[in-house]
């Protein structure tokens, strides 16, 4: 096999979002293209990866598979299986195909390996429920024997992974790589925003980044502040269908809820303005990168809910509430956070747990092993 053959990854991510796992994996490519092979994205939403020089082969497989969509994918399965086939035809040779939600993995099984080369799956969060029993699972199960090995981003999720049928030895998990060295608090930031809004440092800051879904809780920060007493002011930073929504329920808030356009590449800076961040997290999270640039940062972190959560928030650096989703438990948890010692301190012990966990090299490494690179 050439040396072509064994280095070309070919990563298939089709989506109608933006959000963690879709930049977790272009960070992913951008990583792996730096140190040497030949990388290729295939998706819907090339400007995902503008700016990152990751090379972009545009394709439109249709929605994503979930329970509104089902009917519609089955349907227009055959066309999207040959859109697949012609578009990974046009790359040859494939050394490793990257597959990363539940469409593309259960079509790609039934292409030929000349086209695939080696399967891998990442797994962003838990297996879905409608995959874990009856006949999704065992479609899911029968996908997976194509998968030569699947990178699981945490320990929960690999356990829905081996839950669902797969074999444990193939499941490996991965941490999400995250350049841990250019991370950090940006005291001039700091300055500058909190300016910029307004407030001086006797003001508590709540930070929330976040997609704006119904999935995710970010109605629990909302409603959390009317309970929070003192200068306190909750910022909001991302997008999505319920945004509108989410604006209409903070009104009665005034100022004390703000609402921020997504801040991709702007992260460090954001979470410097802030004195706490809240993530308020979907039944189906996997490891927040959120949470870790937020630890980073030394910003302690509140969780409404344990799922993606409780993996990353280690004793004394932060709070998962109880119970979940509550906005007064949130607001207790809040309210005493007021004390900057306490905020400092915890802060620390999370970017502390975070620098261990997350060396990139390390990630890297495990990377290539696993995807054959």
């Amino acid at each position: 096999m050439s040396i072509a053959t064994r280095s070309r990854l070919v990563s298939v991510q089709t989506t109608s979002e933006r959000g963690g796992a879709e930049y977790a994996n272009v960070d992913l490519l951008r990583a792996l293209a730096k140190r040497g092979h030949d990388v290729v994205l295939m998706t819907n939403v090339p400007e995902i990866a503008a700016g990152t020089g990751v090379r972009v082969r545009e394709i439109d497989l249709g929605p994503k598979l979930n329970r509104r969509s089902a009917e519609r994918v089955a349907l227009e399965a055959p066309k999207t299986l040959l859109r697949l086939a012609l578009g990974l035809r046009t790359e040859r040779p494939v050394g490793t195909l990257l597959l990363h939600f539940k469409k593309e993995q259960l079509l790609c099984s039934l292409l030929p390996r000349r086209l695939t080369g080696r399967i891998a799956w990442a797994e962003w969060g838990p297996v879905p429920p409608p995959l874990r029993r009856g006949p999704g699972r065992w479609l899911y199960a029968l996908a997976a024997q194509r998968a030569q090995r699947i990178m699981a981003i945490s320990e929960g999720t690999r356990r829905t992974v081996v839950g669902a049928g797969v074999a444990r030895q193939k499941v490996d998990v991965v941490p999400n790589l995250i350049d841990v060295d250019a991370v950090g608090f940006e005291a001039q930031s700091r300055r500058r925003l909190r300016q910029d809004w307004g407030v001086d440092d006797d003001v508590l800051v709540i930070g929330c980044i976040s997609r704006f879904q119904r999935r995710k809780r970010n109605d629990v920060a909302i409603d959390a502040m009317a309970h929070v007493s003192g200068d306190s002011l909750l910022v909001l930073a991302g997008e999505g269908e319920e945004e509108e929504s989410l604006r209409k329920r903070a009104a009665r808030h005034g100022e004390r809820v703000r609402f921020f356009p997504n801040v991709r590449g702007q992260v460090e800076a954001f979470l410097s303005a802030c004195d706490l961040f809240v993530f308020t997290p979907s039944p189906t999270e996997g490891a927040p990168r959120a949470i870790v640039m937020a630890q980073l940062v030394g910003v302690p972190v509140i969780s409404t809910d344990a799922p993606g959560a409780d993996e990353l928030i280690p004793p004394g650096g932060g709070v998962i509430t109880s119970p979940a989703h509550d906005p007064h438990a949130l607001a207790a948890a809040i309210t005493a956070y007021k004390d900057p010692e306490r905020r400092r301190r915890e802060g620390e012990v999370g970017r502390i747990a975070a620098l261990e966990r997350h060396d990139p090299e390390r990630t890297l490494d495990m990377v290539e092993a696993i995807l054959g690179l």
